[in-house]
Order: structure tokens, then sequence, then C-alpha cells
């Protein structure tokens, strides 16, 4: 499966990728930069996006909105340290503009959670996925 991590915290994305390495062989796309991270999402878009919400520049609403606009058709996991009342809100945002949520979570995530996030993208979300 084709993931794109894409948060403003290096740690967090470095992290992230070494756990998703750890379940399985997964292509690991990692972005800091919600511009760059589109300009990726359309050129080869990943089976799952995993985005954090409190960015710089180009926060996580703006970015799926601009991703929705792009007409991303894989799944979608949003990832924050706001309020879980936020985050749901985001959700709902997101999907309303016709993205595919697979979960809102709260970081840190724990690897028993991306575990079961990752094996809900391969059911809904196969390899192969072309983003449309």
């Amino acid at each position: 499966m084709r993931v794109m991590l894409l948060d403003d915290d290096k740690f967090m994305l470095e992290l992230l990728a070494d756990m998703i390495v750890e379940l399985g062989p997964h292509e690991v796309v990692a972005e800091t930069d919600g511009r760059r991270a589109l300009v990726a999402l359309r050129l080869r878009p990943p089976d799952l996006l995993i985005c954090d919400l409190s960015m710089p520049a180009m926060d996580g609403i703006d970015f799926l909105r601009a991703a929705a606009a792009q007409q991303y058709g894989g799944c979608v996991v949003l990832l924050s340290g706001v309020d879980g009342a936020v985050l749901r809100t985001a959700a709902r945002l997101a999907e309303a503009q016709g993205l595919s949520i697979l979960d809102a979570c709260a970081k840190p995530l724990a690897a028993e959670t991306l575990a079961g996030l990752m094996a809900r993208a391969a059911g809904r979300c196969p390899p192969g996925n072309d983003g449309k």
C-alpha cells in the first residue's frame, strides 16, 4: 500500500514511517509542507493519506480542501493533538467535501491503533488506487 504522511513535525513523520514499514511492505512518502504534498498527491496519489491538522503555512483543513478539489479518492486519516471535538468536526468537514475519512485520531498514535487503521485501509483502499 502506498501511504503519504503529512506533518510539520519531522520526528512524528519518522516515527510513523518506521511504524508503517514494520507493519509490512508499504511504500511511505513523508512531507512536511502541504503545498509539496499536494503536488505529490496529484502526481502519484497514495492509497492512504495520514494528515496532521495543525501545520504552519497550509494547515490540514486547507490541505484537505485542496485535496478534495483535486478529487483525491484514497482514504484519509486525520491526526492531531487538538481537542477531540475539533478533530471530529474537521473529519465531518472533509467528508462533506467528498473525501473518504477512515478515522480521526489523537496524537500520539499507538502502534496498535496504526496497525488497525492500516488493516482497515487495506480493505477499503486496495493497492493500485489511482486516487480517482
